[in-house]
């Protein structure tokens, strides 16, 4: 009998993709992966330790547990602790010191998910590896979800055509209200349970009172971009991303405003008013490529966020391994540290980092 080891997270996508497995006939067992623990921090190279519980995974752990008591199936447990601070936290406080918007989530599948978890399952006897993830895998190719709306194919996109060997991506063609229905009509303990957001290792906690546990704040000037006045205290660049609208810190001003921009060297956080001309770009450089199929177009389509809108791009590859992605229709908080994803149709083609944002062929000063 063919064995596939899913990972089981204690939410409802990954115990309706084991029971959707277990259904065709293969032998299931799940694993269960935990990352982060607040708790011991500061027994990981002397890292400082917060002493709050920002993830509730124990809760997690045992939603894990029932889940699999009521499918019959066996649940195994592992730490990745120092692994994933060493592969994606560290990576993570390095791209905000920058003034950049990291995207953890990329870096967690690419040498975590897929990368030591693949490794425990295969150690575990697996023949193939599976998870709740919102994608489809067919012939070692990346391909969107059927539900747009849930597709998880954005944070997929550091992954190599290697790493996709051997992996299943059972609710892939499912509809999210479709695996609730499964999951209550077969009684499982996690059919209504709250999907989780936002980043693991913050939790519900207030982000820039987490970040001030790892960076020390440096409060500096907020300038208005169109006068170059003054207008206020921001609390650390890190705390802001481009287009934030809201808890920017100008006090007493109720017009319009958003984040438009960061200067590090200055310690500047640059601020609009009115309408959002300056988040506008037409043009970004492209680092850390990773391409999962063997396509290198020169014209497709890219999403520049998670749920973003796809836009048609024309690539032009750089001879030292960058690549520089144009936009005929301008597009709104184009974001350093963001990826920019490569889309051929429903394949989902690879990635890149943005570096750098340009208007009118010249490099956008204020990002």
């Amino acid at each position: 009998m063919t064995k596939v080891v899913v990972g089981i997270s204690g939410g409802v996508d990954s115990a309706v993709a084991a029971y959707l497995l277990k259904k065709e006939g293969y032998e299931v067992e799940g694993l269960f992966m935990r990352n982060w623990d607040s708790l011991v921090n500061n027994d990981i190279e002397g890292n400082p330790n917060i002493n709050n519980n920002i993830c509730p995974q124990e809760q997690d752990y045992n939603d894990a547990l029932e889940t699999c008591k009521i499918l019959d199936i066996p649940l195994h447990r592992v730490d990745f602790i120092k692994e994933y601070w060493d592969s994606v936290f560290t990576y993570f406080l390095e791209e905000l010191k920058k003034g950049r918007t990291p995207n953890p989530d990329l870096l967690c599948n690419k040498y975590i998910k897929f990368d030591l978890f693949k490794k425990e399952a295969m150690r575990l006897g697996a023949d193939f590896m599976a998870t709740g993830h919102y994608a489809r895998n067919m012939d070692n190719k990346l391909y969107r979800a059927i539900d747009r709306n849930k597709d998880q194919s954005y944070f997929l996109a550091k992954i190599t055509k290697e790493q996709l060997d051997h992996v299943l991506f059972p609710i892939g063609e499912l509809t999210k209200p479709e695996v609730r229905k499964i999951a209550l009509e077969i009684g499982l303990n996690v059919a209504e349970k709250k999907d989780s957001t936002g980043i693991c290792f913050i939790g519900e906690r207030n982000y820039q009172e987490f970040i001030k546990n790892y960076l020390k704040p440096n409060p500096g000037d907020i300038v208005n971009v169109a006068t170059k006045e003054v207008i206020g205290t921001h609390t650390g660049l890190m705390n802001y991303t481009i287009g934030q609208r809201r808890n920017v810190g100008i006090s007493g001003d109720l017009e319009r405003h958003y984040v438009c921009g960061k200067d590090v060297e200055k310690n500047t956080l640059y601020v609009a008013f009115g309408d959002s001309e300056y988040l506008y770009s037409d043009a970004c450089l492209l680092e850390d490529i990773n391409f999962i199929s063997e396509e290198r177009p020169k014209e497709c389509t890219a999403k520049f966020r998670y749920r973003g809108e796809d836009y048609p791009i024309s690539l032009e590859y750089l001879e030292n391994g960058e690549i520089l992605v144009s936009y005929p229709e301008k597009v709104k908080a184009v974001t350093p540290g963001q990826a920019c994803v490569f889309y051929l149709e429903e394949e989902c083609l690879g990635s890149g980092i943005i570096k750098e944002v340009y208007k009118n062929g010249e490099k956008l000063f204020y990002l």
